[in-house]
């Protein structure tokens, strides 16, 4: 899996902070597959991946992660775990 580790934006809604790496213009098709929702989960319970084919190439990368409201105490925790899923996912 390719790297895309520089968070562009985070947005907050009701349930989840929604962390993205990737604009998703960028890839061909975007998926949350169940193995790094597994990686996800081992670092915020409910945590999820999307994960997006990249125009052009057969590379998955890490387009955003979804991290829930109630499992982090603010926006920079947000951020870092979000990181730390990544940075899971791509070792």
């Amino acid at each position: 899996m390719a790297s895309s580790r520089s968070i562009q934006d985070v947005e907050q809604t009701e349930n989840y902070y929604h962390v993205r790496y990737r604009d998703p213009e960028e890839f061909d098709e975007i998926r949350t597959p169940d193995w790094a929702a597994n990686v996800a989960d081992s670092v915020v319970s409910g945590a999820e991946v999307r994960t997006g084919d990249e125009h052009g190439n057969e590379n998955w990368t890490a387009q955003s992660v979804l991290v829930p409201v109630e499992g982090v105490a603010d926006e920079s925790a947000a951020r870092e775990a979000a990181d730390e899923i990544v940075a899971k996912m791509e070792s």
